[in-house]
């Protein structure tokens, strides 16, 4: 008699239950906690604000709530300003899809970052023995440690210091360094914005060649804080992956 029970295999599944295979990734992280539709009812909120006061200083909400993958969109070859009839619906369209990714994007980090604040969904590690290192110094590593052990990190990690080197290039090296500096500002927003509050002029008390370094310095920690952020992402979506049964 043939042997009935037991899991079903995957083939046996119904075809197209498309959203059970988005439950265990981006979406149940971006929805299954309450710090992820928090945020995602802020941006919702900062959108109305933006469509019922255009010219107001809190228009750009959605775009610095959605960073840094929002400010990806500066490279596309259309957007909102786009003009002409069928093309600026496309183009705003596709905008607007685009914001409504990235933001999925971050309400998943978040809901990373609760999933594994739980302690529920982290698997035991085996004992090693005690580093030599201080314990201040084993407790940086630790926080850090996300940033560089899966391949999203390391990915953002590299943006982030070819931006980087490229803006240094531009100050130190070309005559003409134009608007360099725009790019890892974006690459590490919106952590990096918070450089702009520095007074950094010709006025300033530090020489003039060191207030690239200090700018590239204040850019290159808010990369780590979003590389950090990334590596929970990947994580978690490890984790709710290998979670499913099979």
């Amino acid at each position: 008699m043939p042997h009935t029970s037991g899991p079903r295999r995957p083939a046996d599944r119904p075809a197209g239950r498309f959203a059970d295979r988005l439950r265990p990734g981006l979406l149940a992280l971006a929805t299954d906690n309450w710090l992820a539709r928090g945020y995602l009812a802020v941006v919702a909120c900062s959108v109305a604000v933006m469509f019922l006061f255009p010219d107001s200083g809190f228009a750009a909400g959605p775009l610095v709530l959605t960073a840094p993958l929002s400010f990806l969109s500066v490279v596309l070859p259309f957007g909102p300003g786009t003009e002409g009839g069928a093309a600026q619906v496309l183009a705003v369209g596709f905008w607007s899809v685009w914001l409504l990714g990235c933001a999925f994007v971050n309400a998943a980090v978040l809901g990373a970052l609760t999933v594994r604040s739980t302690g529920s969904v982290r698997p035991a590690s085996p004992v090693r023995p005690k580093s030599a290192a201080p314990h201040g110094l084993r407790r940086v590593r630790t926080l850090l440690a996300p940033a560089v052990d899966n391949w999203l990190g390391r990915g953002y990690l590299a943006v982030v210091a070819a931006t980087l080197g490229f803006f240094l290039y531009a100050v130190y090296v070309s005559p003409d360094p134009g608007f360099a500096g725009i790019w890892p500002l974006m690459a590490t927003a919106p952590l990096s914005m918070l450089t702009l509050l520095v007074p950094i002029s010709a006025e300033s008390a530090v020489p003039d060649w060191l207030d690239p370094l200090l700018f590239s310095a204040g850019v290159a920690l808010s990369g780590l804080f979003n590389a950090v952020l990334f590596g929970h992402l990947a994580h978690g979506l490890r984790t709710r992956r290998t979670a499913v049964p099979s």
